[in-house]
């Protein structure tokens, strides 16, 4: 390949990409006949779409039904003061056409459905999850799953954020990993808030969104490695990136060895907060586990004054706290998650599966109540401390 498949203007507009070796032309070339669907216009999306449009993606989709408010403006850079109240995806297309008009971009003003997601998905090459909620992003994970297209993933949360590739074909046909690896229902509404009900930093979705930006590039002009088995978890308090590798999970309800998904379905995170007993462990178990001398990974996840008056010792996080402090968990060890009652231990079980793997964390059925009432108190301490 060449540069005399580019016009003039084109040439002078990719042409710092034409000069970066292992790219150039040929990885040019294949963005220029490449499409993407972007599904969703906001924080993760609008850089997402800049980057994509302005690298010169020959095909852009963009799914977004929403209008422009004043509470976007602080992370959606796309818009201004003078759009509120107009439609996202059409300030966005014109937006991204003045600064790119050498590529095709259109929108669609409405929201993905069960009905009508494998219609969308199945007329692009890769897939964008813009989206901030659970019910979306399920749909989009089993769609593309179902129509074989890799999708580039993000999700964020005040200060916390995570982005990997699901579904990408290797070398040998297989494909990677996806969401259902990970969660293989959506979680507890009490960890599903999207950003108008927890609130994000608007840097935060900068960050991500130019990340998926990147790997769908990476994946259309086939340079580099995409992030695909693997999830990266970025903590900007920190400023901490790891990654953490994720592995096929035999009991995937849509990829596993018994599917029981043959067609995308509208999905509603569960407001119940319950968990299979492979995912807990009794008062008994745990203190039978503790006398052995196998490691063992505790998390309290209390606030920090009931930690201190009386706990079982391990590291304090309070699940008002854990979605951004992921990261102190050790991934290698196995882990029981404690609180009061069980309640609090249940919903942090199913985010800290996310780095720990399926079958590696526990939640301590009945919590701590349960563990005095068991006359399990020999262990118990205070100020911290371990006994």
């Amino acid at each position: 390949m060449n540069q005399a498949r580019f016009s003039q203007d084109e040439q002078a507009h990719y042409a710092r990409h034409f000069l970066v070796k292992g790219f150039g032309p040929e990885g040019q070339a294949r963005l220029k006949a490449g499409k993407v669907l972007v599904v969703g216009a906001g924080g993760l999306g609008c850089p997402a779409l800049m980057y994509l449009a302005a690298a010169g993606v020959g095909h852009l989709g963009i799914v977004e039904d929403d209008t422009v408010d004043v509470s976007n403006l602080h992370r959606q850079l796309l818009f201004g003061v003078g759009d509120i109240g107009a439609p996202k995806g059409a300030v966005a297309r014109q937006k991204l056409l003045d600064n790119n008009p050498h590529i095709d971009i259109r929108h669609y003003a409405e929201r993905l459905s069960q009905s009508n997601v494998l219609a969308y998905v199945q007329d692009y090459d890769v897939i964008v999850d813009a989206t901030d909620n659970f019910t979306t992003k399920y749909l989009l994970n089993d769609a593309c799953y179902l129509a074989g297209k890799p999708l580039v993933y993000a999700s964020i949360s005040q200060f916390e954020g995570q982005v990997g590739v699901f579904n990408l074909l290797d070398a040998e046909g297989r494909r990677s990993t996806n969401l259902r690896d990970i969660f293989p229902e959506p979680p507890p509404a009490g960890l599903a808030q999207n950003c108008g009900e927890a609130g994000v930093l608007g840097v935060l979705p900068g960050i991500l969104g130019s990340i998926q930006a990147l790997e769908a590039i990476k994946i259309l002009a086939e340079v580099g490695e995409p992030s695909a088995n693997r999830l990266m978890l970025f903590d900007a308090l920190g400023l901490h990136l790891r990654q953490v590798s994720v592995r096929h999970r035999a009991s995937n309800p849509l990829s596993g060895e018994r599917p029981l998904i043959h067609q995308p379905q509208a999905i509603e995170a569960s407001c119940a907060v319950a968990v299979g007993e492979r995912y807990a462990i009794s008062a008994l178990a745990l203190e039978q586990r503790l006398r052995s001398d196998v490691p063992l990974q505790l998390i309290d996840v209390r606030d920090e004054h009931e930690h201190l008056a009386l706990s079982l010792g391990g590291i304090n996080i309070p699940l008002s706290q854990f979605s951004h402090r992921l990261t102190q968990a050790e991934p290698a060890i196995e882990t029981v998650i404690y609180c009061k009652s069980g309640v609090r231990s249940m919903k942090a079980l199913h985010a800290l599966n996310a780095i720990v793997g399926d079958g590696q964390c526990r939640s301590l059925t009945g919590g701590l109540d349960a563990y005095m009432a068991a006359g399990c108190r020999e262990r118990l301490s205070r100020d911290g401390a371990v006994q």
